[in-house]
């Protein structure tokens, strides 16, 4: 039977402060691969992820390698991104928005990414315990509702992200049966283009940590 309400929660600085966890790639990287050798990697992951439409940062890796000329240095950035503490990254008041959304129905993790990078990312964040190993990854989610609908089943979702453009194809898709939530931090969610480019979601919040206080009220919604 379906659920009266499910909970989906995207990861990567919904969540997860990915910003944060770049910005540390990026000093490790420079300094033990080499001065300037961050901004090689952003090139490459860039131009990974422009062939392979997802994030890919151990192919990013690959590249970077070969157009260094496959210089040895490279070769430790594979075992630091998999074995990085993201458990640091994890933003203040997530675990308890999950279980705050917990107490009320169903809850998931619903990312975009690849399929080794980012569950490893999830598991040892913490995330895929706290929801019970309900997690489902996509190339892009909006595009992939009826299989969400499939392995979650409910009469109605509340969806947080911190992508307004993602909360609004969502919308226009699934109209009465979602409730967006826009949480509004990291760098997507703070550019302003974004924000004029897609229609307001039907909640804002400014940080994950306000969601306990919402999640009552969203799980009893109707539109």
């Amino acid at each position: 039977m379906p659920a009266e309400v499910a909970f989906l929660f995207d990861v990567d600085n919904t969540l997860f402060d990915n910003d944060e966890a770049e910005r540390r790639y990026a000093c490790w990287i420079d300094e033990h691969v080499g001065a300037g050798a961050s901004a090689r990697f952003r090139r490459a992951y860039e131009a990974v992820r422009a062939e392979r439409d997802y994030a890919d940062y151990l192919g990013a890796v690959q590249r970077a390698w070969n157009e260094d000329d496959r210089d040895p240095r490279w070769l430790v950035l594979g075992d630091f991104l998999l074995d990085f503490p993201f458990a640091e990254c994890v933003l203040d008041g997530a675990i308890d928005a999950l279980r705050a959304a917990a107490e009320r129905g169903p809850t998931w993790l619903v990312s975009d990414g690849d399929a080794v990078m980012q569950p490893r990312k999830i598991r040892r964040a913490g995330l895929w315990d706290a929801v019970q190993g309900r997690v489902l990854i996509f190339v892009h989610k909006e595009n992939a509702l009826h299989e969400i609908e499939g392995r979650c089943p409910a009469r109605r979702y509340v969806m947080l992200d911190d992508k307004i453009r993602v909360l609004d194809a969502m919308k226009r898709q699934w109209d009465e049966r979602v409730c967006t939530v826009f949480v509004r931090q990291g760098h997507y969610a703070l550019d302003p283009q974004q924000r004029h480019a897609h229609r307001t979601a039907d909640r804002t919040i400014d940080a994950i940590a306000r969601f306990p206080a919402l999640a009552e009220s969203l799980a009893g919604r109707r539109q």
